[in-house]
């Protein structure tokens, strides 16, 4: 049984509990704190757990030159990239407004420390975990200081080797004993060859004491379905309130009706899963009733006749007699009544019957 631990108060993950489900909704807010808020609602609405963002401290992520590189995307909100990403950039105390927001909807509040300035902050306001970025899981250095913290992580391996992976899960484990791997392939939109979902079984082969997940970039639900099906406890996906507006990860991300469908179907077949424990349930006892077979005589059996196979046969008969996949045990038994051709061979009418203990 993977491990469970406490990712946010009161919310269990792992082991038998349900998916934890994040609705990612990083810059999509058009750096509009209005449309921030109503995103938050979206994913409380659709019955996401938690919604995240994605917080930078600018100068301890990029270098100058890289703020200074002119940007002229379809998608730049500023003639340089420093410009289009300060415009995305929520204050400090936008980011305590969007928390206190989300305290009051009753939805889990955390974001992505993109740099260790960010993670800080975030420590500070007390987010229940915190989320690694790919882009930053081979971040050694950051990934220490963040583990060190105490909180709860959940890292992404985007990007990343498996070799890498086992590095980062030493790391982690050697300062932090509750985190989440999720198997992660970093393209906005992802296609569905490069998702490698196998990946999940592996890493759940590689660590197996701690929980797996999955962040998916891909377009429509089935493929994160299908990742909680082999065993993902943490469901990722980007969200938006309209896929056509400006920004790289619109495309990649769910409307409100796409992640309301993805909550769900997870529920749902969570609830298919089932134990894992092969047995009759007992939604089958009708069908059983009506249609299961038993053992009936294929001849007229006198009273004292010891029992061969081909006095035998299996139907579905009236009343039930003993079960079909018993009638090896009735060869070599004595019957203790007549049985007519074609009635129920019934475990009362043949002496010493009894069926072996199964396992």
């Amino acid at each position: 049984m993977p491990l469970t631990f406490e990712l946010c108060p009161g919310r269990m993950v792992g082991g038998n509990h349900p998916c934890f489900i994040i609705a990612e909704i990083g810059q999509n807010h058009q750096g509009d704190i209005k449309i921030a808020k109503e995103m938050i609602k979206m994913a409380k609405d659709c019955g996401a757990d938690c919604a995240k963002f994605q917080k930078s401290n600018l100068a301890c992520r990029f270098n100058k030159q890289a703020l200074e590189r002119p940007y002229n995307s379809k998608n730049s909100w500023g003639k340089t990239y420093g410009d289009h990403k300060r415009h995305l950039e929520f204050s400090h105390e936008q980011y305590r407004e969007l928390q206190k927001y989300a305290t009051e909807l009753g939805i889990f509040f955390t974001a992505s420390g993109m740099d260790e300035m960010a993670v800080r902050f975030l420590d500070e306001i007390n987010v229940p975990f915190f989320k690694v970025a790919s882009a930053d899981t081979n971040n050694f250095p950051y990934l220490e200081e963040t583990a060190k913290k105490g909180r709860p992580m959940v890292v992404s391996s985007g990007m990343q080797s498996m070799e890498t992976m086992r590095r980062v899960y030493k790391t982690v484990k050697n300062h932090n004993q509750n985190f989440a791997i999720l198997q992660c392939t970093s393209a906005y939109p992802l296609e569905a060859e490069d998702v490698n979902l196998r990946v999940i079984t592996e890493y759940q082969k590689e660590f197996p004491d701690i929980p797996i997940g999955y962040s998916g970039h891909e377009s429509g639900i089935y493929i994160s379905v299908a990742a909680v099906a082999l065993g993902a406890k943490v469901i990722e996906r980007h969200v938006t309130l309209d896929k056509t507006w400006k920004g790289s990860d619109h495309a990649a991300s769910l409307e409100p009706s796409e992640l309301a469908e993805l909550v769900r179907s997870i529920r749902l077949v969570e609830r298919a899963l089932g134990s894992g424990v092969k047995q009759m349930l007992p939604c089958e006892k009708p069908c059983h009733d009506k249609l299961g077979k038993s053992v009936v005589a294929k001849v007229k059996i006198p009273r004292g006749t010891v029992l061969t196979l081909d006095m035998l046969a299996v139907k579905v008969a009236e009343p039930m007699g003993v079960a079909a996949e018993d009638i090896f045990q009735l060869v070599g038994k004595t019957v203790t009544e007549d049985i007519e051709e074609d009635e129920s061979v019934v475990p009362e009418l043949v002496d010493s019957y009894g069926k072996k203990a199964k396992c």
